[in-house]
């Protein structure tokens, strides 16, 4: 695990203003769906170390003059293997629909918390619908499942190996490649799916994943 420190939560999380909250394993409560489902992403997401829920105090100044203070929902740590320049992502989630009709006392707070994070060596963002609700959403979703299923050893390195040697397949042909009998295919769809949710087999996951997804190898057995 990373050295990094870990902070917050500096408030205590309730009910947000869409009504719905809950506690996603690991990472904390949340406070919409919405929020919910960055940390399905970031939960997904091999580079990510781990998630402070609501770690700092943002002070800001309106555009009164007055000053306040401000409390972004996380900050994300990358592993320190990827390097310096995957810096901690201070992090607000905000639907589309809040964003307008509030950004007038959001602007301010946003500005605030973007110093702040320079200052700290961060960078801050702003995560709607639009960057959440993706493909790579629904592919996380449906790949968690598979992500801690390992298959045996001689079984994996069959698999890579036959798609190394394809170069570039999909599902549908590295299945049928792997096996003449429809009950075996069947039971290597897990394991490809394993493979691809710890990367061993790669694809863009950031278009639907299906069994016409162009796939290739990661590794050479």
């Amino acid at each position: 695990m990373s050295a990094k420190p870990k902070y917050g939560p500096v408030r205590e999380i309730g009910i947000g203003n869409r009504g719905v909250s809950g506690v996603f394993p690991g990472f904390g409560r949340y406070e919409s769906t919405l929020e919910r489902d960055l940390m399905e992403i970031l939960r997904f997401d091999p580079e990510v170390e781990h998630v402070d829920p609501q770690p700092v105090v943002v002070p800001y100044v309106d555009r009164q003059g007055k000053e306040g203070e401000y409390t972004p929902d996380g900050l994300i740590h990358f592993k320190t293997e990827l390097g310096p320049s995957f810096v901690p992502v201070l992090y607000e989630v905000k639907y589309r629909d809040d964003f307008r009709e509030n950004w007038k006392t959001l602007i301010p707070k946003f500005r605030g918390a973007r110093d702040f994070a320079r200052r700290e060596g961060w960078r801050f963002a702003v995560y709607t619908e639009n960057e959440i609700r993706t493909p790579y959403l629904e592919n996380a979703r449906f790949l968690w499942r598979f992500k801690h299923r390992s298959p045996a050893g001689p079984i994996r390195q069959h698999v890579l190996r036959v798609l190394w040697d394809l170069e570039e397949a999909d599902p549908d042909l590295l299945l049928c490649a792997l096996c003449n009998d429809p009950d075996n295919r069947a039971e290597m769809i897990p394991v490809l799916w394993h493979l691809v949710a710890t990367g061993a087999i790669g694809c863009d996951l950031n278009l639907p994943l299906n069994m016409r997804t162009p796939i290739w190898a990661e590794v050479q057995v």
